[in-house]
């Protein structure tokens, strides 16, 4: 084909592209069933991980719960049972671990079956300015952030592909899509999931696998004790989100087929500012924003997990 046939082409599906998505504002996309679907989820004993777990159950999936903490998995597990008459399968695995990963992933193939629904949910943060943060942590931050979300889907991608049936679940954070102050393993590591995630939709595509969707899903704070002592400036425009919210408009996103979800809403704006703007001027917008300070009382989580 040559430049002026593929120029021609770019622009007529650009204007096509353009109405389909006026048109989905006004009639949205149709929500998939997820019933009889096999949902993994990690980071399944606390948070985000159990309230998309309990969703899931309601909607008639199995449920595969991954977790290091093995009482807080039992404790979602519990809840399944007793809200949803839902028996899901625990397993305790530490997700930095590469060779955990795997063992226990051919443990719920051998137990379970192939996952059709893979969630990677877990997350920790160190809060710590980079040069406070021990090594250690900026590790596992990084192993645990970015690194699993690669173990896991050689774990479970090829069965999906085999198939062409799927979804690819990328729990990351606004803090993967902008730089914060006091948070730079964090964010770094929720760029690098961010990337990922956005390069193995592409090589999907790329090689005919259109069966196999994928959500990208960057929220702002969470009001799930992970990220205890952070605050907002402006809390109308720059919620801390609660976590009831957060997990209906990720399930809701995967039924859809939604790639991107930002919450809140206003962060769709902000990077595209931030691409856009001169650097000072970004600069001073993100200190009216608050941007500086969001982690300055950052505390964490202060107990264990129930």
């Amino acid at each position: 084909m040559n430049f002026l046939l593929e120029t021609l082409q770019v622009l007529v599906m650009t204007l096509y592209y353009n109405l389909e998505n006026v048109v989905r504002m006004v009639i949205p996309v149709r929500r998939k069933s997820v019933a009889g679907e096999i949902v993994l989820i990690t980071g399944a004993g606390s948070g985000i991980g159990r309230l998309l777990a309990l969703d899931f159950a309601r909607l008639g999936a199995r449920l595969v719960l991954w977790d290091i903490n093995q009482e807080g998995t039992k404790e979602t597990a519990r809840l399944l049972l007793e809200q949803h008459s839902n028996r899901a399968n625990t397993y305790v695995c530490d997700c930095s671990d590469r060779a955990e990963v795997y063992r226990v992933a051919d443990q719920v193939k051998r137990e379970v079956g192939d996952v059709t629904i893979l969630i990677n949910n877990a997350g920790i943060v160190t809060g710590k300015k980079f040069l406070e943060s021990p090594d250690a942590l900026i590790e596992k931050t990084v192993q645990v952030n970015s690194m699993a979300h690669f173990w896991t889907y050689k774990a479970f991608l090829p069965a999906m592909i085999a198939g062409n049936h799927g979804h690819l679940v990328s729990i990351a954070s606004s803090a993967g899509l902008i730089g914060v102050n006091a948070l730079a393993d964090y964010c770094a590591s929720k760029f690098a999931a961010v990337g990922f995630a956005e390069s193995m939709a592409l090589e999907l595509l790329a090689t005919g696998v259109d069966g196999v969707k994928t959500t990208i899903v960057c929220p702002f704070f969470i009001n799930t004790g992970m990220f205890d002592g952070a605050n907002t400036k402006w809390p109308i425009m720059m919620p801390i989100l609660q976590p009831d919210y957060v997990c209906r408009k990720i399930v809701d996103a995967i039924q859809r087929d939604q790639v991107y979800l930002y919450m809140p809403r206003i962060l769709y704006t902000v990077i595209a500012m931030k691409n856009i703007l001169p650097t000072k001027l970004g600069v001073l917008l993100g200190q009216y924003m608050g941007a500086f300070d969001f982690m300055s009382e950052f505390k964490g989580r202060t107990k264990k997990i129930e």
